[in-house]
């Protein structure tokens, strides 16, 4: 058998509880070998309605939150190839790095129940078994009929990356909606202060 991968792409802007505690759960449900936290280097669904922080500065501060998490790994592989981030170039470049791996693409219910809207959405069907991890807030969604998938019930942890840049912005508090890491990381490239964009 190959390896049991799992795949946790995001914009981490910034990578905050709510994503390690899917990542870890996820990662023991599925007694996964690995599971990557892909940072998008142009995450095309988002990139057009917000500005955002730059790629290496999301991949420092999800560096900073897997740490030495026993698993957990930052994955800079989108930020390589470059351009417009997308899932199926993703899993297909996994594979062919290792053609006995056998993917698992990780989302929050909501995505799940928007597959049928990805670029190249067959290609994703064929590459990955789908994760469906709850999110708080979020319908209980399901892929479309005819996907190989699972659902890993995981915590309901109420935060948001919205709120994250603002409570720094504010200068509110972070403990423990983001690891000390992440919080130092923020603090030494002086991310989402008001007076930084």
């Amino acid at each position: 058998m190959g390896e049991r991968l799992g795949v946790f792409g995001g914009t981490f802007d910034p990578p905050h509880v709510g994503h390690l505690v899917v990542a870890v759960n996820a990662r023991h449900a599925l007694a996964l070998d690995r599971l990557l936290l892909v940072v998008a280097h142009d995450p095309w669904q988002k990139s057009q309605t917000r500005a955002l922080s730059s790629a290496d500065d999301r991949l420092a501060m999800v560096e900073a939150a897997v740490g030495d998490v026993d698993g957990l790994e930052a994955s800079r592989i989108e930020l390589d190839r470059g351009g417009v981030s997308y899932s199926a170039d993703t899993l297909a470049a996994l594979r062919e790095e290792d053609p006995s791996r056998e993917l698992f693409l990780i989302l929050g219910s909501d995505a799940a129940a928007g597959l049928p809207t990805w670029e190249r959405v067959d290609e994703v069907r064929k590459l990955a078994t789908i994760v469906v991890a709850a999110r708080p807030g979020a319908e209980e969604g399901n892929p479309p009929a005819g996907w190989t998938w699972e659902r890993v019930e995981t915590p309901r942890l109420e935060v948001s990356s919205t709120d994250l840049r603002a409570r720094v912005a504010d200068g509110r508090p972070l403990d423990y909606l983001l690891t000390p890491a992440v919080i130092d990381c923020i603090n030494a490239r002086g991310l989402y202060r008001s007076d930084s964009r």
